[in-house]
C-alpha cells in the first residue's frame, strides 16, 4: 500500500469516527475532482456547489457503507452523479424534461471541426445545453450509462434519452460550429 492509500485509509477512518477534521481533509482533497463532476451535471457553479455539498453530505452519512477493499473515487463518483440526479429530478418542472419521443430527429455524418479547447472551454459549452440535454449527454457519453438506465434514473423513456442525446450532439457541433466561425 502506498503512502497516498495509507493516508486515504486513515482519513476514511476518521470519516467513520465523525471527526471533523478528516471530513474537512476528504473535502479538500476531492473537491476539485467534485466539483468537475458536479459541474457538468449543472451547468453553473452555484447549483454545482449545492450539489457538490449535497453529496458530501451523504457520503459523511454513509461512509461506513463504503468498501475499503475497493477504490474511493469511483464509489464517490457514484454518490455525485446521484446527488446531480436527485437535483435534476428536484428541479423538473424548470428542466423540460419532457417526452419528445413523438419528435423527428435527424441524424448527421457531420463531424465537429477540430479545437484546441481546454476543459474549462469544453465545460462551458457542455454548461450551454439545456439541462435534459446537459444531462443525458452526461449520463451517456461520460458516465458510459445506456439509454434504458439513463430513461429509469430520470423518469423519462428510452426514445425520449436517445432523441435527446442526438439533440445535445447538435447543439454541441452548432456550439462548436460557432466558436470556429467567431474564432477561426
Amino acid at each position: 500500500m502506498t503512502k497516498i492509500e495509507k493516508l486515504l485509509e486513515a482519513i476514511i477512518l476518521g470519516c467513520k469516527e465523525n471527526d471533523r477534521q478528516s471530513q474537512k481533509e476528504l473535502y479538500s482533497n476531492f473537491y476539485s475532482y467534485a466539483m468537475s463532476i458536479c459541474l457538468r451535471y449543472t451547468g453553473g457553479e452555484a447549483d454545482a456547489v449545492e450539489v457538490l455539498n449535497d453529496g458530501f453530505l451523504k457520503v459523511f452519512k454513509n461512509i461506513e457503507k463504503f468498501d475499503a477493499t475497493k477504490p474511493f473515487k469511483p464509489w464517490l463518483r457514484r454518490i455525485l452523479v446521484n446527488a446531480c440526479i436527485d437535483h435534476i429530478k428536484k428541479n423538473a418542472k424548470h428542466n423540460h424534461l419532457a417526452d419528445i419521443s413523438e419528435a423527428q430527429v435527424e441524424e448527421t455524418d457531420q463531424v465537429a471541426p477540430d479545437h484546441n479547447m481546454d476543459y474549462e472551454e469544453i465545460l462551458e459549452k457542455i454548461g450551454q445545453l439545456s439541462p435534459a440535454y446537459r444531462a443525458v449527454f452526461n449520463l451517456y457519453v461520460i458516465d458510459g450509462y445506456k439509454h434504458h438506465e439513463i430513461a429509469e434514473q430520470l423518469g423519462i423513456t428510452t426514445s425520449t434519452s436517445k432523441a435527446n442525446l442526438t439533440r445535445a450532439k447538435a447543439a454541441l457541433r452548432s456550439l462548436l460550429s460557432q466558436e470556429v466561425y467567431n474564432y477561426g
